[in-house]
């Protein structure tokens, strides 16, 4: 079997099947040895040749191997050598198929029913008084027409070396239709006479094919019924099946493809019986158009093959149907589909429609667009498939800004009405039926709010609040001029002045800006900007009454290159005590460190100056110094006396062994309940608000004894740093809450973490401010908090104090094993 580029030919048992390319289009004609056939419908069935075409107009041509172009010499191979006329172009076809015969062949196309069956023995082919014989039977009335008079009529009679064939178009007046098993079939029934020697012989050509009348419809199924025993076919009831076949096109599909395509067929005791499923693999969807309205239908050709033999004739005849199935036309109500609105755009899709449906053009109120045109324009016409490739939609986006779309704003709503009005061209191939569809698309967003940034401050805070607006938050916040991501907010909450600018610096306060930008992810365009500066109360100098005086110098928006840790006092040689890259922090007395000295009234003025040493300064861009003055300065009255009291308290016994040890107490305030942060040496004094809480740690340091104990014995407030000034707020009496406070101390409890190796070093307590309210009208000024601790071995044992926090306060004894302290 050959081949050529535009087509393929199979040979498929008694039928050979081509291919042929789409731009070939219909078969007009035959070219053989020279001679023009016109190729018309009822000379191709009188012939034994149909061609059909798929959706997209690919035609498919179907031969029977006994058309009546076909040579033999023995009737196991046969071949065609022709060229087919298509449009004018020439296609070669050349093929050589070779089958094996059964008694009788029948063949039911979906153009032609042929019947062919064997010669019988002994004998040469000659006329019968030099004419064929054909007697039709048609409703029980017999009748006889000579050869010529049949062919002319349109029917086909042959013979090869050992068989004589007959084909019939369907719909010719002998035909009749027959109820078989309650399947409607037409039946052509004939007998052909011919002479041999010495006699006159009949052969049998009546043919059987099932009709349309044979199949049912669901929406999801498609079932074909075919009687098992056909009667006009046999002779006898008693026959054999042999085989059953059932394929696709004229070619058998084995178990497992009919599995696979979810196909089925029954050998029932009455009909065989085929199931496909609407919209199976092997088949079609085709568009219809009626009335402008769109419609679709389901095509697939399968076929069945028997293969019987008779009992009494010892005869087999093989039965082979090519039976075009489409199923009733189904409305297919076309939906505009309106996608998720962007911002600047109508997107939304027509559909859907079978794969041979075309989109050609567009009408607007501003004219008619092709879909280029439209791409041209912006619209970004697209063509969309489902996903089994089955259906498509056509997608499409038109500008907000687009002159065919009508725009109202509705203020009192709030929002922006946006409408287009359009009509779909659209065409079904390859018929080139046109038809339209007509549609509106309405978007309705609300006026654009923009994102905006605010802030405020307060004694210790910045405070920023980022509006979305009516926007999408698209967008990422810089601080500082660093990405805000999780692990820089927790560090603004344990490093909050880490990315603030400071301004400028004054003995009692701080001014420093923060900047918020939002910054666009995909263009890195900054979207909206935003600085605030604030001015903090802070009390950068601390004189103390023992003449120590400490200073923090903080780094300024100015000196962008000044390495704290190279400040020093005007004695160069006193340089910070701690310093990073924000900050330096000094202590030193006021008899040292180049402080001066000067005497205002009964004040006396002590002065120092933080600076950076000559040696170090650095020439910015501008050409001027990166130059550093910070003044510090503390007052004392010239005429004070302040009284420092202590007593000692001895213990009831002596200690039953003495251990020499230095043990140092700190007290700390936290910067909430979790006690795992807490303020800074220069952030005291630290501000707290009425009914705020403050959490108050007190730790024994410098012991490794996991038995020693601090224990609180009495914690009162006072507005000064003279623990026994007055006002006085109790806090905590003999270990025990204060009870005639209204807002009482609460005890919160200490678990080790890596921190606290020894929770029994520990103490923590909370305080609301609230009670500090009660003696004076209004407060201003400090308070300043004091405790009086025991250490103490819980293993001795004795009672009182070093029996645990808050014991029984009416026991006035105190513990044997115990050193007392003051804060």
């Amino acid at each position: 079997m050959s081949s050529t580029k535009d087509h393929k030919p199979e040979c498929l048992g008694n039928i050979v099947r081509l291919h042929v390319a789409a731009v070939l289009g219909n078969v007009n004609s035959i070219v053989n040895d020279s001679k023009v056939i016109e190729l018309t419908p009822n000379l191709a069935a009188q012939c034994g040749f149909r061609y059909k075409f798929d959706r997209m107009g690919n035609a498919m041509l179907f031969a029977s191997l006994l058309n009546c172009l076909a040579q033999s010499k023995d009737d196991k191979t046969l071949n065609l050598a022709t060229q087919l006329r298509l449009h004018g172009k020439l296609m070669p076809v050349d093929y050589t198929c070779s089958y094996t015969w059964a008694s009788r062949e029948i063949l039911c196309d979906d153009v032609y029913m042929e019947a062919s069956g064997r010669i019988p023995k002994g004998g040469s082919l000659l006329p019968y008084e030099g004419h064929w014989f054909r007697t039709f039977t048609s409703l029980e009335i017999p009748s006889r027409s000579e050869v010529d008079e049949v062919q002319r009529k349109g029917y086909a009679i042959a013979n090869t070396p050992t068989r004589l064939v007959l084909r019939s178009p369907h719909g010719k007046e002998e035909t009749y239709l027959q109820n078989v098993a309650g399947v409607p079939m037409k039946v052509l029934s004939t007998s052909i006479f011919f002479e041999q020697k010495w006699l006159v012989a009949q052969v049998d050509a009546t043919v059987a094919c099932p009709t349309q009348g044979s199949v049912t419809f669901t929406p999801e199924l498609i079932t074909w019924y075919l009687p098992r025993h056909i009667d006009p076919l046999f002779s006898s009831d008693a026959f054999t099946m042999l085989e059953l076949y059932m394929g696709i096109d004229g070619k058998r599909l084995d178990k497992k493809e009919m599995a696979a395509r979810k196909y089925s067929v029954s050998l029932m005791e009455v009909h065989v019986i085929v199931k496909i499923p609407v919209g199976a693999v092997g088949g079609y969807y085709k568009s219809h158009v009626q009335d402008n309205q769109y419609f679709s239908t389901y095509a697939i050709e399968p076929m069945l093959e028997l293969l019987w033999i008779e009992e009494d004739s010892h005869e087999d005849t093989r039965y082979k149907v090519l039976f075009p199935i489409t199923t009733p036309p189904v409305a297919r109500p076309l939906l505009v589909l309106n996608y998720a609105v962007p911002e600047q755009a109508l997107v939304f899709k027509l559909g859907t429609f079978n794969l041979d449906v075309e989109l050609v053009n567009v009408t607007l109120s501003t004219g008619v667009l092709t879909v280029a045109e439209c791409n041209a324009r912006g619209f970004n016409v697209q063509e969309e498939m489902s996903e089994d490739n089955l259906s498509k939609s056509f997608s499409m986006a038109v500008p907000f800004m687009d002159p065919a779309v009508f725009h109202e704003n509705r203020p009192e709503q709030g929002v922006t009405s946006f409408t287009l009005h359009l009509i779909y061209g659209l065409v079904v191939l390859p018929e080139n039926m046109a038809f339209s569809h007509s549609a509106s698309v309405n978007a309705i967003l609300m006026n654009v709010v923009p994102h905006s940034i605010s802030g405020v401050c307060d004694q210790e805070n910045f405070y920023i609040t980022v509006n979305y607006g009516n926007q999408a938050p698209l967008f990422e916040v810089m601080v500082g001029g660093w990405l805000l991501t999780a692990e820089l907010a927790e560090q603004y909450v344990t490093e909050g002045e880490s990315r603030i600018t400071l301004t400028s610096i004054h003995a009692s306060a701080v001014r420093s800006r923060l900047s918020v930008a939002l910054l666009n992810p995909f263009t890195n365009v900054t979207m909206k900007d935003f600085t605030l500066g604030c001015t903090f109360h802070k009390r950068l100098t601390e004189c103390f009454s023992n003449g120590t005086m400490t200073a923090l110098a903080v780094k300024v928006e100015s000196t962008p290159n000044l390495n704290p840790g190279q400040l020093t006092l005007t004695d160069r040689s006193c340089g910070p005590d701690y310093s990073d890259d924000r900050f330096a922090y000094f202590s030193f007395n006021v008899n040292s460190c180049g402080t001066t000295r000067k005497f205002i009234d009964d004040l006396i003025l002590y002065e120092n100056e933080i600076s950076l040493p000559d040696k170090l300064k650095v020439k910015t861009a501008s050409g001027l110094d990166d130059d550093y003055h910070l003044t510090v300065s503390c007052y004392y009255m010239i005429n004070n006396t302040q009284s420092l009291a202590y007593h000692r308290k001895p213990c009831n016994n002596e200690p039953s062994a003495k251990t020499e040890s230095q043990l140092l107490v700190v007290m700390r305030i936290a910067t909430d309940a979790s006690y795992k942060t807490f303020h800074q040496v220069e952030e005291y004094p630290v501000v707290r608000y009425l009914r705020q809480p403050l959490h108050i740690e007190v730790e024994l340091t410098r012991s490794t004894d996991p038995e020693v104990e601090l224990v609180l014995d009495h914690c009162w407030a006072t507005l000064d740093k003279d623990r026994n000034s007055k006002p006085r707020w109790n806090l905590i009496i003999k270990g025990c809450e204060y009870p005639e406070d209204p807002y009482r101390v609460v005890f919160n409890t200490v678990v080790a973490d890596s921190r606290v190796l020894y929770p029994s070093h520990f103490k923590r307590f909370e305080v609301h401010i609230a009670a500090f309210t009660g003696e004076v009208d209004e407060l201003t000024d400090k308070i300043f908090v004091h405790c009086d601790v025991f250490v103490c071995d819980p293993s001795s044992p004795v009672k009182g104090q070093c029996s645990g926090q808050c014991v029984n306060q009416n026991n006035s004894k105190r513990g044997m094993d115990c050193l007392r302290l003051f804060s």
